[in-house]
């Protein structure tokens, strides 16, 4: 595997161990990044640490410092870091199982695939995930990651496990400091109906691949156009979205969803009265 593991310890329930190691399951390597530039010389600005009194220094040199108070700190180097030891630096201990209905999804975070580590105890591992998918429920442990203890909801994927950081209760804003100020207005009975229909013609299998960031593209245009000193297409303004008849604007949006409804369902289906007729005939034909 080219990835390098983000962590690297044991998986543990109960009394069962084995070595794991973690990889991010996702990626930014396609993602547009910028640098800062000086436009009067074409050079790249870089970021030098600087010291008030003394000047520019080295950041190996640096230490981090927690404040106390109004330029007071506390410093810590690496080997305080590493003189805190938890369980869960080391361990994913799986603590108790859940029903994955039973976490907001607003707690859930990153994902990282979970793979036995080099090979090495992949019966303990197998026994792990198999009783895992047996109890058809979400496992939850904890694990030190990146200078911070996060909680971890785990789940059989595949051959292997995916465990998904989840955030802390007092990292996740309350709703109701921004839904209390809704107000309670009853929605007119045809108007759902009529939205309903819409949804229901609008209903489709989650394909992530469908899914195209068309800003990215804009952007990468505009850069080779750029590169080749073509001169810059604007995109064009979206369209104005106030709507000042509702019933109208969902009138029009059932019909415009009926006539670009996707043709594979009837295609589907199609194919489906053709091979029953072909099974009757070869039934008669028996």
């Amino acid at each position: 595997m080219a990835a390098r593991p983000t962590w690297q310890g044991h998986l543990k329930l109960s009394l069962v161990t084995c070595p794991v190691a973690l990889y991010t399951a996702t990626t930014k390597t396609n993602d547009i990044s910028f640098h800062l530039i000086n436009p009067r010389t074409n050079n790249r600005i870089r970021m030098v640490p600087t010291d008030p009194d003394a000047g520019p220094v080295e950041r190996s040199d640096l230490v981090k410092g927690y404040e106390v108070s109004k330029d007071e700190y506390v410093l810590f180097d690496e080997t305080d870091f590493d003189r805190v030891k938890l369980e869960s630096t080391r361990t994913i201990s799986i603590g108790e199982f859940v029903d994955e209905a039973d976490i907001d999804r607003l707690y859930w975070d990153d994902p990282f695939y979970v793979v036995p580590d080099k090979g090495v105890g992949i019966d303990a591992f197998v026994v792990i995930r198999e009783a895992m998918k047996a109890a058809g429920k979400v496992a939850l442990g904890c694990l030190v990651l990146r200078g911070r203890e996060r909680r971890l909801a785990l789940e059989v994927h595949g051959k292997g496990l995916v465990a998904y950081t989840l955030r802390a209760h007092d990292e996740v804003r309350a709703a109701d400091d921004f839904f209390d100020d809704i107000p309670s207005v009853k929605a007119d009975k045809a108007m759902v109906e009529i939205a309903e229909r819409i949804i229901a013609q609008k209903q489709a299998d989650f394909d992530p691949s469908e899914f195209k960031d068309r800003y990215d593209d804009a952007l990468r245009e505009m850069i080779r156009a750029k590169q080749k000193g073509r001169k810059i297409v604007e995109a064009p303004e979206p369209d104005d979205t106030n709507v000042i008849d509702l019933m109208a604007a969902l009138r029009d949006s059932l019909t415009g969803s009926a006539s670009g409804a996707k043709k594979a369902p009837a295609r589907k289906a199609a194919a489906k009265k053709t091979l029953a007729r072909k099974t009757a005939t070869k039934k008669k034909a028996a």
